[in-house]
């Protein structure tokens, strides 16, 4: 695989995955769309279908990594990718998150205006009620759409967050390693991507609760750029103090996955 090939690949398909993913969190979260409320088994199926279409679409390009810490543990991996390939990949899936969190945007432009104009979303003069999970949200420094851009904790505890998104991460990166991969061990194969999409559902019913399970760095932080970004109105903030978590975390698991496949797989 070229470089351009790599980058394009990990850019279309990370742009699908975050345009699927976050979808599905508009859908569900949007007071003028016809999923409002569908629920947790709507967004964590939502996401495993995500996984699958975008991996598909990328895998004949990039190999589908779609995720820093996949990336960053194939390069740990023995005969894994090479290291100077890794930025590109890391390069291609951030871009590729943040054109997809802008796609969301545009396709529920009016639901997202009607949402953060609503009163009893966000509050403010002539409100007849404000949601109280509105208002501890923003108490937080995240607005009351950031959910739909990137992930945050139910009970903020730096450390079980962290521990959260490494367990998380570890299972997904696992799963990718031992099952997951095409022959040539540089990226995900077409089983690969179905028995990966079904372990991400896995993981969201399991352990999505206490964070909203971010296990991948770019599908975090892309999406929070763009909100940051975006000019919505009344859309309060994008949580900066928490955004390292879903970095970082997710990075250590991939390396903990990595070390643990060379030494008991390899």
């Amino acid at each position: 695989m070229s470089s351009s090939d790599i980058f394009i690949g990990e850019t279309i398909g990370t742009a699908i995955l975050i345009l699927l993913g976050g979808g599905v969190c508009a859908a569900v979260t949007l007071k003028a769309s016809k999923a409002r409320n569908a629920g947790w088994l709507a967004i964590t199926f939502g996401w495993g279908f995500a996984v699958l279409t975008a991996v598909y679409t990328s895998a004949p390009l990039s190999g589908a990594h779609l995720n820093p810490a996949v990336t960053l543990a194939l390069a740990l991996k023995d005969d894994g990718i090479s290291w100077s390939d890794v930025p590109v990949y890391w390069g291609g899936q951030l871009l590729g998150a943040m054109i997809g969190a802008a796609l969301v945007w545009v396709a529920y432009y009016g639901q997202f205006h009607a949402h953060l104009t609503d009163k009893e979303i966000v509050g403010g003069p002539g409100a007849q009620a404000t949601t109280a999970k509105a208002v501890e949200a923003q108490e937080k420094g995240a607005g009351p759409v950031l959910g739909i851009f990137s992930t945050g904790p139910e009970v903020r505890v730096a450390w079980q967050n962290v521990a959260t998104e490494v367990i998380g991460t570890v299972v997904l990166v696992l799963a990718v390693l031992t099952q997951g991969l095409n022959d040539s061990g540089k990226g995900l194969g077409v089983l690969g991507a179905l028995i990966t999409s079904l372990v991400v559902v896995s993981i969201g019913l399991s352990l999505g609760g206490p964070t909203g399970y971010a296990i991948n760095p770019a599908r975090d932080l892309g999406p929070r750029i763009v909100h940051a970004l975006l000019p919505l109105p009344n859309k309060g903030g994008s949580d900066w103090s928490y955004a390292w978590i879903p970095v970082v975390g997710p990075l250590i698991g991939g390396a903990i996955a990595a070390g643990i496949y060379n030494v008991a797989f390899a």
